[in-house]
């Protein structure tokens, strides 16, 4: 049983390629078991300094915070994306093991593209942005197969964008399935919150089946991430900090996209994340192969082929 959680990332270089990994047999050689791998993550409570000190996390005893070298180990070993993700870190609930179906995550991240203006909040036509982005994402399909991805279909808002002026922080949530998928669509449920210098991304991927919690879960997560001193959205100051060269509604669009009238047509690729679980996992026990995957000998050829 998978699930299959997709996401639109902020990229003009490659897409990533991968292998599909076959989450129901055991690895040829043994592999390690699930309790074991979870033995290796250092899982972080309380307050956390993200890696380039842009923000904290001060977190109640609900969550946890992974750093990015276990966020790596979580998403390319246990969820079976491809290795190479850019990442501060991830969210994670304390009481759902990372490895069951109902898990879900918090992957945090920073763009450093300079300020974002907020004045177009209220002119954003938010119906012909989406068309544009699933028409977008149909014209990325021929690349994504051709990288080993299946096909994807964005069917539309999960939750309709929404900006809170007042915080400048700005919410949506996106509804994706692949060519294969059966059973619950997938979820990305995005916020971005706007800082001095760039965008602090905070991306929940999880299963549509999810988003009702999702939503209030999120709601804490915002509560108790903030800027450090010096870099929030007030902060900016005209005569020495860059502005970005978009709006927001390249941050819902995923990228930097060349304007022709409104928005014009956005060149975006796709990273599909595959999270990969199995049933029966919340019942850990020794000889329960869990992790299947390419070691890292194996991923850096494919990453030197690519």
């Amino acid at each position: 049983m998978s699930k299959i959680l997709a996401t639109l990332f902020m990229s003009s270089v490659f897409i990533f390629s991968s292998n599909a990994i076959n989450a129901e047999t055991p690895s040829a050689d043994g592999g390690m078991t699930a309790e074991q791998f979870l033995a290796t993550l250092k899982f972080q409570n309380g307050k956390i300094t993200l890696p380039n000190n842009i923000a904290t996390l001060d977190m109640p005893p609900s969550f946890r915070y992974l750093d990015p070298a276990d966020t790596e180990k979580i998403l390319v070993n246990a969820w079976g994306n491809p290795p190479g993700s850019k990442t501060l870190g991830m969210i994670l609930p304390s009481d759902v093991s990372p490895l069951t179906e109902n898990s879900w995550g918090v992957i945090i991240s920073y763009t450093d593209d300079g300020h974002i203006k907020d004045d177009d909040a209220d002119s954003i036509k938010y119906d012909d942005l989406l068309k544009d982005m699933q028409d977008a994402v149909k014209e990325a399909n021929e690349a994504r197969k051709q990288k080993g991805y299946e096909a994807m279909t964005l069917l539309g808002w999960a939750e309709a964008p929404h900006y809170d002026k007042a915080s400048h922080k700005f919410y949506w949530a996106k509804e994706y399935v692949t060519e294969t998928q059966t059973g619950t669509h997938s979820l990305n449920y995005n916020i971005r919150v706007l800082g001095r210098k760039g965008v602090l991304v905070l991306n929940a991927v999880a299963g549509m089946n999810q988003i009702d919690a999702i939503k209030g879960e999120m709601k804490n997560v915002v509560a108790f991430t903030d800027f450090t001193a010096g870099n929030g959205y007030k902060d900016f100051d005209v005569s020495t900090d860059k502005v970005a060269e978009y709006g927001l509604a390249a941050l819902v669009a995923g990228g930097v996209a060349a304007k022709l009238g409104f928005f014009g047509k956005i060149f975006a690729f796709l990273l599909l994340f595959k999270k990969f679980v199995l049933i029966g996992l919340a019942a850990v026990g020794a000889g329960f192969y869990k992790l299947i995957g390419r070691n890292k000998k194996e991923a850096k050829n494919e990453n030197d082929q690519a």
